[in-house]
């Protein structure tokens, strides 16, 4: 069992005050490199970061949030080690080839005033739930809500010769799997993504993708019936592939929802 310190405990408190209040306002979260122009045994730190319109707050390395931050990459996949507190989070040394960075969060709580999860439910394109909480006769209640982050980052150095990083699937409970490997497209090219639920395909989901440059026209698609969507990049730069799924929970005393946030983030030549 990891020790307990004063350090340990005033770091948690601080980032999660701090944190918490932000959330109704804020939930797309990311895994920022400082770059993506990188060669075989370069160094790139890696910000942890929520926001809206690709601009946000960091958040440093704290084990209590995390279930999983790993690599894979040709040596396979590896938990990545950091210090508790690290703002940016953590330091790689990248290997040849694609490497593929991963995180999934531990669940966590917020409530939310009725017109701020309306506005919420808008946004993300959880029209479902909004009807759900009407039908209910919900839709002036407060909302109780679990929340995860299911976010992937895909790095290039030197590609490899069939690296097929690219699409590896991590297990996370909602998550982002791009059909074409990014790297090989330019801009104005469409990107095919799958979505799953669960380790399987999920349709009627919400899958929108955000250019760093010009985050206020994102290019929005839906999951089909093998939960796939095709989003034409119109433009070079770094770019954010985010998808929402919403599910009602039965007999929790917290909470009503839990929602499920994936993300994947790359560049686009």
């Amino acid at each position: 069992m990891r020790p307990c310190t004063a350090d340990f405990f005033a770091a948690f408190l601080l980032v999660t005050l701090n944190w918490l209040p932000c959330i109704s306002l804020a939930h797309d979260f990311w895994i920022d490199p400082d770059r993506f122009n990188l060669q075989a045994g370069d160094t790139v730190a890696l910000t942890l970061r929520q926001g809206v319109g690709m601009k946000g707050n960091s958040l440093p390395y704290l084990t209590p949030l995390i279930d999983d931050f790993s690599t894979t990459d040709r040596l396979g996949r590896t938990v990545i080690q950091s210090v508790m507190g690290n703002d940016p989070a953590a330091v790689l040394v990248i290997e040849s080839g694609t490497t593929l960075v991963g995180y999934q969060s531990n669940r966590d709580h917020v409530e939310m005033e009725p017109q701020k999860f309306r506005q919420y439910l808008d946004d993300e394109g959880l029209e479902y739930i909004a009807e759900e909480r009407r039908t209910r006769g919900e839709e002036n209640d407060p909302a109780r809500e679990y929340f995860i982050r299911c976010s992937k980052l895909l790095l290039e150095a030197d590609p490899a010769k069939g690296d097929k990083f690219f699409n590896t699937r991590l297990g996370y409970t909602l998550e982002l799997l791009p059909e074409t490997d990014p790297s090989a497209l330019s801009a104005g090219e469409a990107l095919s993504v799958q979505l799953l639920y669960l380790g399987q395909p999920i349709a009627g989901v919400l899958v929108r993708a955000i250019s760093e440059d010009e985050p206020d026209g994102p290019v929005d698609g839906r999951s089909d019936a093998d939960g796939r969507a095709t989003l034409v990049l119109n433009r070079p730069g770094t770019w954010l592939i985010k998808a929402v799924h919403m599910i009602r929970l039965k007999d929790d005393n917290r909470a009503e929802w839990e929602s499920y946030w994936a993300s994947l983030l790359f560049h686009l030549n």
